[in-house]
């Protein structure tokens, strides 16, 4: 998911998707600590995407102060 879907979201909608990254971020370490994860890029890039996500909802408040 690229940013520009990531900034067309709602809030709400920014923090399910916001939880449900995290969730799939722990269930890949879980993976990757038992030897189960052949790719682990795959842990970047969900990290990235965790940040995007948080990155969107701070601006998105941040404009809302303002």
């Amino acid at each position: 998911m690229d940013f520009k879907e990531i900034d067309n979201k709602t809030v709400v909608e920014l923090k399910k998707e916001l939880t449900a990254a995290r969730e799939k971020l722990r269930d890949l370490r879980f993976k990757d600590s038992n030897h189960q994860l052949k790719n682990v890029r795959v842990i970047r890039k969900e990290r990235l995407l965790i940040a995007r996500l948080n990155t969107s909802l701070a601006k998105k408040k941040e404009a809302k102060q303002a």
